[in-house]
């Protein structure tokens, strides 16, 4: 069974993974900010758990992380990059400090994360690096300029890795999930369609990490609605946005 770090293991996606995963043999390295959060899951499932907790923003952090891991396992199978936030840009109230917030979790942290896992990676067996990015970056959203850009960002820079990394024998896959039953969008004011619980959401990567696919996106047909709307020329893709503007006004 794999050697796993799964980052934002403490709730919504992250958190029913860690479970599948547990519950399939694997050993697994929880991470999240609290270790509180955890401490349940590492009981459960003693023997097969390490706590990695820490802020993914912040490089030493993450370090330590890594550090502990290679003392423990001294290599990787697999690393889930799950963890992220979200926030909205509401308009009229242009907000860079809030694109930062949100930059520096979803992109830079991934980066810090990235950094850290690579080398132990190299070191497992049959490596393999799992993204968690996101269906909005296919079609720009009203309000979601933050947190559309973060995740944009990540698939350009997961499809451009994976060149790289093709030759290391490191396989990449990208996980571009629709709306989610999360604790993140339970938050949100505008309609959701096809959500999916965590639960289903987490069983439906899990079944899939094994066959190594390049991408894993769901629900089927929200998915493919949104990559044939972000496809449309420009012009359309302003008065679908404006549309959905309207109906969020409203």
């Amino acid at each position: 069974m794999s050697r796993c770090w799964l980052t934002g293991a403490s709730s919504g996606i992250g958190a029913a993974l860690a479970l599948c995963l547990l519950e399939q043999g694997h050993q697994v390295a929880l991470g999240g900010r609290q270790a509180s959060s955890l401490q349940a899951l590492a009981e459960r499932f003693a023997g097969q758990t390490l706590m990695a907790v820490g802020d993914i923003s912040e490089a030493p952090q993450v370090a330590q992380i890594a550090a502990s891991i290679e003392h423990h396992w001294g290599a990787l199978d697999l690393v889930i990059l799950n963890a992220g936030t979200c926030e909205y840009l509401e308009p009229g109230h242009f907000d860079p400090a809030l694109v930062e917030r949100v930059m520096r979790t979803n992109l830079l942290g991934l980066c810090h994360c990235i950094q850290a896992a690579l080398p132990l990676l190299r070191r497992g067996q049959r490596p393999h690096l799992v993204v968690m990015g996101s269906s909005v970056s296919w079609l720009a959203l009203p309000r979601a300029g933050a947190y559309g850009a973060s995740k944009a960002a990540v698939r350009y820079l997961v499809e451009s890795l994976r060149i790289d990394l093709i030759t290391e024998g490191i396989d990449v896959t990208l996980v571009s999930p629709g709306f989610v039953d999360t604790p993140l969008t339970r938050r949100n004011d505008f309609a959701m369609p096809q959500m999916w619980s965590a639960e289903r959401a987490a069983r439906h990567i899990a079944a899939r990490l094994a066959q190594r696919p390049l991408e894993i996106n769901f629900p089927g047909l929200f998915t493919c609605v949104l990559r044939l709307l972000g496809a449309l020329p420009v012009r359309w893709r302003l008065k679908l946005g404006q549309r959905m503007a309207r109906r969020e006004q409203g």
